[in-house]
């Protein structure tokens, strides 16, 4: 969990999907991250974080439903969402906290 807090806190801003492999939308956000990640490049960070495999870190952040995406700045949740969307929608949420 301490690396996960500092790579949260870092600069840039980080988004946190949580996910698990056996969950049929979270296969179909896995290209969406992909393609978000191609268009906003180093602006932000993308992370995919197995609940099944780390437990406690999705228990810390009360999700309840998979997919889940989190946007960290600085330490701070800035935005919260269950479910999926689709790459232009992601990336002009993200683009309004870059």
């Amino acid at each position: 969990m301490n690396a996960f807090q500092e790579l949260i806190s870092s600069g840039k801003p980080v988004l946190v999907d949580f996910t698990a492999t056996w969950c049929g939308p979270c296969k179909m956000m896995a290209p969406v991250l992909e393609q978000v990640k191609r268009t906003l490049g180093e602006k932000i960070t993308i992370i995919k974080i197995d609940i099944d495999k780390s437990p406690q870190t999705a228990s810390s952040f009360q999700i309840q439903g998979v997919p889940t995406l989190l946007l960290f700045k600085g330490g701070n949740l800035q935005w919260r969402q269950s479910g999926v969307m689709d790459a232009p929608q992601l990336t002009g949420i993200l683009n309004r906290y870059l």
